[in-house]
């Protein structure tokens, strides 16, 4: 494609999901024109997906919210943003007045995770809030692995599969043919995963379904849903019992090793077979392949945490890298080194406070809190039950939790019925609907982008920084601005006299005052106005990222380290820089237990097994159950209003076994409902071989055609939305994390469908 004179080229991240992939933007009269892969991008070589090149659709979408909304009468108007924030203060602040802080919630979505305003300025906005009532989407899907690495190594540090350099490599509820990978940044996961095989590796997918990336594996292991956690057990007891385990690269710096053949004792092959579905001979074969590999990593994500033994199952992940002899090591499962810095390149190598949870309970239920957060299961019933402490207000930063919990349906009521809701989301959708005041942020081409969160699960090191493409419009805040007059009202200041940028300075200084104070800081007991004086002139959340990249491993150490990374740094280099393949030998130095060990058998660990051992004499033969699933043009429900992904054939069917069909009498194309503890859906069924019998699945993220939604796109779509039929009540009892996977349902054909 030859472009027209008068075009200028940008360059920045894919903000979509948590590949990272760079984007090579081609802007005509401020109007995007092309987008591709950037060639040149030090981590994705131009790779791109088919989500990334609408950036420009979104940009343009005509649902997305220019200016604040306001709810008159039952009917959203725009409003100018004084008059916004003034709606806010004479309805949110009075509730609070009366009822007490806890009568408000806040709800942190996926997409916060993706821009850098949210993720530097949520924690003033929650303490503004100051509620106990905090939640987000990571005990939608990701909590258990939170947990159990923190368990291990004392911080949320989770170890990644060396993609680049393994020789085997183990999946387990994953699809990164289809969601690009996460909690593991990798441009081009199914290109790494195909040049695993090209050298002469082997890639092994456990998954209930021939999903896009079992379909491409080595080998298929069709698991019954849920019991990820007994498979890997029994592995752990093959690698034990035949003397295959080795973990003498870190066995020095672990607690409990010596107890992990009791622990496995009672879950050989034979024992666990008839639970996952997998022939005892076949386990004990993925366990000797693991050993017998030069480099072996076992991989486990959205599937292994969204079920009933989730944590469970997040850390025997790590323990059979362990025992296999993978726990870091070049080819097996290392750990990331972010240029932002992590708890586990602060403080004194090699120790820390650790990680403890459960410091509070939620007042109906006593669910236990992990991470400063109740899980999203209780949300509903902390609106409901009435008394003192009860949530009559909401709000919600980049988040749909309408769409995305469970048991959607009562949430949805439950958040209809609230006194007041402010929401900063850019669309109405199914949980904005409710809102009082809706706050737009500008659209990702607007704002400045870094994977804060995200480099830190990388494959590699690297560090990529995206300016704007365009400016903000004419009057239009900058989402960092609207999450700091926020918090300036909640704390009670006058929101028409903020100023931004002397709370960005103060920001600054915390910081820079919090790294001089770590002996360990390139920046140790240095003076912090001089620090100060040598800041450049970035704004907004753009000026902390920098003291976090200046005091970060990489960093210049504000001339400590001249060749080091500064933000100016990365602005010079648009692809991004390379700082070099993950590096084995982290432990014990990235620890930060008390012990400083790896804690191998972690004490809220040893208390869970019990109910692990316990499902062993259990009747695993329901009906079917559910599970869900992903297609690559699909994010959540993020991007389902851009025509480009949504056209073609529906997406939004039931898979359901041939075998299951026929016994049940449904068709191909034909309507069938499905039932579940808390709900119904009617969907499309797609009959097809490639899932396990006894399984159906639903994809996630579907389902805007409720009343009130302002979606057009989406709107229209065919699909529904399977948390309609996930249950609040059915969860990982130690991280409170939903099971979305396993759930026990009935299907039927729909009453018209019935053959006479």
């Amino acid at each position: 494609m030859q472009l027209d004179p008068g075009t200028r080229t940008a360059h920045r991240t894919c903000p979509l999901c948590e590949a990272g992939c760079g984007l090579e933007l081609s802007i005509k009269d401020e109007k995007v024109v092309r987008i591709r892969g950037d060639k040149d991008d030090v981590f994705s070589r131009g790779f791109v997906c088919p989500k990334g090149t609408t950036l420009g659709h979104l940009h343009d979408d005509p649902d997305w919210l220019r200016q604040p909304h306001v709810k008159r009468d039952g009917t959203f108007v725009p409003v100018d943003w004084d008059e916004a924030f003034a709606v806010i203060e004479a309805g949110l602040m009075p509730v609070l007045e009366e009822h007490g802080r806890d009568a408000a919630a806040i709800y942190l979505g996926n997409p916060g995770a993706h821009s850098i305003a949210p993720m530097i300025y949520n924690r003033g906005l929650i303490k503004a809030l100051g509620t106990r009532n905090r939640f987000s989407a990571s005990t939608v899907d990701q909590r258990p692995k939170e947990i159990s690495s923190a368990l291990m190594f004392g911080s949320v540090t989770v170890p990644v599969p060396d993609l680049d350099r393994t020789d085997h490599l183990l999946m387990l509820g994953a699809n990164p043919y289809a969601s690009n990978g996460s909690l593991c940044t990798a441009p081009d996961f199914p290109g790494r995963l195909e040049a695993i095989q090209a050298r002469g590796g082997k890639v092994v997918c456990v998954d209930p379904r021939v999903s896009e990336t079992a379909a491409k594996a080595d080998q298929h292991v069709a698991i019954r849903p849920g019991t990820d956690a007994h498979l890997l057990a029994a592995i752990a007891h093959v690698l034990l019992e035949e003397g295959l385990a080795d973990p003498s690269n870190v066995a020095e710096h672990c607690a409990g090793l010596d107890d992990l053949p009791e622990t496995f004792a009672s879950y050989s092959p034979d024992a666990v077979a008839p639970i996952c579905g997998i022939p005892a001979d076949d386990i004990r074969e993925l366990a000797r392949e693991l050993a017998a590999a030069p480099t072996a990593a076992v991989y486990g994500r959205i599937g292994t945490c969204t079920q009933e033994f989730g944590t469970l199952a997040s850390w025997l992940v790590d323990i059979v890298n362990l025992l296999s002899g993978n726990l870091d090591r070049i080819g097996g499962a290392m750990f990331a080194k972010g240029a932002t810095g992590q708890p586990s390149t602060k403080g004194t190598p090699g120790s820390g406070r650790g990680f403890a949870m459960g410091r509070a309970v939620s007042r109906v239920s006593g669910s236990p809190e992990s991470l400063g957060e109740f899980s999203v299961s209780v949300m509903a019933e902390e609106m409901e039950t009435t008394g003192e402490g009860q949530v009559r207000a909401l709000v919600t930063v980049a988040g749909n939790p309408v769409s995305s919990t469970p048991n959607s349906a009562r949430l949805d009521a439950a958040i209809a019925d609230l006194e007041f809701v402010v929401c900063i989301d850019p669309y109405i959708n199914e949980t904005t609907r409710h809102a009082d005041v809706i706050l737009p942020p500008p659209t990702p081409l607007q704002k400045s982008h870094y994977d804060l969160a995200l480099l830190n699960f990388a494959v590699r090191n690297v560090a990529n920084y995206s300016e704007p493409v365009f400016p903000l419009d004419e009057g239009q805040l900058s989402e960092g601005e609207i999450m700091l007059r926020l918090t300036a009202l909640l704390s009670g200041e006058s929101f028409d006299h903020v100023d931004t940028a002397a709370l960005d300075e103060l920001g600054t200084h915390a910081m820079l005052a919090s790294a001089a104070k770590d002996p360990n800081s390139n920046v140790a007991g240095r003076d912090i106005d001089e620090l100060t004086a040598q800041m450049s002139d970035h704004e907004g959340p753009d000026r902390l990222l920098d003291v976090m990249l200046r005091t970060g491993p990489y960093g210049d150490g504000f001339g400590a380290n001249p060749d080091g990374l500064t933000l100016d740094k990365l602005i010079a280099n648009p692809h991004g820089i390379d700082l070099g393949a993950l590096e084995e030998g982290r432990v014990p130095a990235n620890l930060r237990t008390p012990s400083g060990k790896i804690e191998v058998l972690p004490d809220p660990i040893r208390a869970d097994l019990p109910r692990l051992a316990a499902s062993l004499e259990r009747a695993w033969d329901d009906d079917f159950v559910l599970v869900g699933r992903r297609h690559v043009r699909s994010n959540n429900s993020w991007m389902h209003n851009i025509r480009v992904l949504t056209k073609g054939r529906n997406r939004c069917t039931l898979q359901i076994h041939p075998d299951d069909a026929k016994r049940i009498g449904l068709v191909e194309g034909g309507a069938a409902e499905v039932t579940s503890r808390v709900g119904t859906v009617r969907v499309d069924a797609e009959i097809t071989d490639g899932i396990r019998p006894g399984v159906v699945s639903i994809p996630h993220g579907f389902g805007q055609d409720m009343p009130g939604v302002q979606l057009s796109v989406a709107t229209a779509y065919k699909g529904v939305n399977t948390n309609v039929l996930t249950d609040e009540t059915f969860v990982d009892a130690l991280s409170g994390n939903i099971a979305l996977n396993g759930v026990p349902v009935s299907v039927t054909p729909a009453p018209s469908e019935v053959a006479v």
